[in-house]
Order: C-alpha cells, then structure tokens, then sequence
C-alpha cells in the first residue's frame, strides 16, 4: 500500500510505503552493511558522544546531583534522533558510493543548518522538561533525602516512595519518549537527505508512523532494548547501539519513504 503526494505539491512528490515487522531486520541488516562499510567515522562519531556522556555524568556528580544521572541516561532516547544526525549521513554517503571522509558525520548539519538547529533545539526542550519533571518529582517523594548516590538508592529500591517515584518516572518519561520518536525517527534522516525544514520533516515523520505503526513500535521497542543494554554496560555499550541504531534508523527512512531520482 503507498500514499502519493499531488504533483502539485510545493513539497518534493514521494511515496509513502508500508512494511511488515519483518522489515525491521533488513535495517538492521543493511546498518551493519554500512558500519563495515565506514568503520572509522560511525566510530569516531559514536564514541565522541559516548565520552560526551562521561563528561556530563562525573558533572553531575561534582555537582551532587546524583539524582539526575539515571533521568539523564534515561534522556538519551529523547535526544537520540538528533544524535544520529552525523550516522545518517555517512549511511547517505556510502549509499551513494562514495567514500565517507573520517570528519563527514561531524559536518552533517551542513545539509540542513536551520532545520536541524530548530530540531536540535526542540528536542533539548523536550529532555530540559523531562529533567524538571524529574526533579520536581524526586523533591517530592524524598524531601528529606541527600543527594548522595547511596541514599538515592536505598531510598528508591527500599521504600513505598521509591516504588512509586520509579513507576511513575517510568511512565512520564515512556510518554516523552514516544513523542520524541514520533516526530523524529524519520524527521531528521530525511532533513540530512531532502534538506527540509523541522516542520516538514516531522509531520512527515508523524505520517509514516501513523501508516507503519506495528514495524514501528517493534523498531522503538529494539531502540530501547540496544540503547539500555549500552546503559547497563557502563556507557561503553552506547558505542555500538549509537552506531547500530543510527545507520538503522537511515534505511528505516529509505524503506518507508521514496524521493523520485533528482533529474
């Protein structure tokens, strides 16, 4: 089944295909294709955010902000489709055969500067309120608690409070996540490749899910498995799930969505 834009359009005519569950392998199929294709820069660009993440959680930590650490990795799902960004293109790059620069994936908002500003300023707006609600939610189920790591612990694997703080972060942050998603799991590989703008992008973005919604939960469901085990593995792990998911997330787009050939 596809959905065709008027040629009348002002936007670029495309289709919109559907796909089964299955498909979801043949991304990550070709995702791995690509990572052997350019090992060096889905490297470089991975690891870079991964000590990125390092960085922020030994400031959280001077900081006595404890607390934030978890909300913080648990943001990483929000701010992931924007991460992806240098990934999309070395997969674009290798897709049109040339040989992707060890520095092309850092240069990827040259494709589309304003849009992906705006996308990366959304996005970062989304994470800053998911960290306040958190906040303001630890402040009130342990106002009497330090913001050391051990009591943060003790108090949320111990008591009634932390049972509820824990299911009740799980099911807020659940909802930002899906909207992260949804509005960016095709919204910026196709601004690295079209150059649209944000908004554009993103309701395109919105169409597809709402035309592939089983493929596409399976697809978020995997994306957290990958990007959870990364967490569980001391950061490290986020290397290969960064790279794994980025180049996916590219073929993701290329399956559900077709541009004509330019002239």
């Amino acid at each position: 089944m596809t959905d065709h834009r008027p040629a009348s359009s002002p936007e670029p005519p495309y289709r919109l295909n559907t796909v089964t569950v299955r498909a979801v392998w043949g991304w990550l199929d070709r995702a791995w294709a690509d990572i052997c294709a350019a090992p060096f820069s889905s490297l470089l660009y991975s690891a870079l955010f991964v000590l990125l993440g390092f960085g922020v959680t030994g400031g959280l930590l001077l900081l006595d902000m404890a607390w934030a650490i978890l909300p913080m990795m648990g943001g990483f799902l929000l701010v992931g489709p924007v991460l992806g960004t240098g990934l999309y293109e070395i997969s674009r790059i290798v897709e049109a055969g040339g040989p992707p620069q060890p520095f092309a994936a850092l240069l990827a908002f040259r494709r589309a500067p304003q849009g992906l500003l705006f996308a990366g300023l959304t996005f970062t707006l989304l994470l800053l309120a998911w960290l306040r609600f958190v906040a303001v939610l630890f402040a009130l189920s342990f106002p009497y608690v330090g913001p050391s790591w051990a009591d943060l612990v003790h108090e949320t694997l111990t008591t009634l409070d932390g049972a509820v703080f824990v299911a009740v972060s799980a099911g807020v942050g659940g909802a930002f996540a899906v909207v992260a998603f949804v509005i960016g799991v095709i919204a910026l590989p196709v601004m690295i490749d079209q150059r649209w703008d944000f908004f554009r992008a993103a309701h395109l973005s919105l169409r597809v899910v709402r035309a592939n919604p089983a493929p596409l939960a399976a697809w978020a469901a995997l994306i957290a498995l990958f990007v959870g085990a990364g967490l569980m593995m001391g950061l490290i792990g986020l290397v290969p799930a960064l790279m794994l998911v980025g180049h996916a997330s590219w073929h993701a787009y290329r399956s559900l969505v077709e541009f004509p050939d330019p002239a």
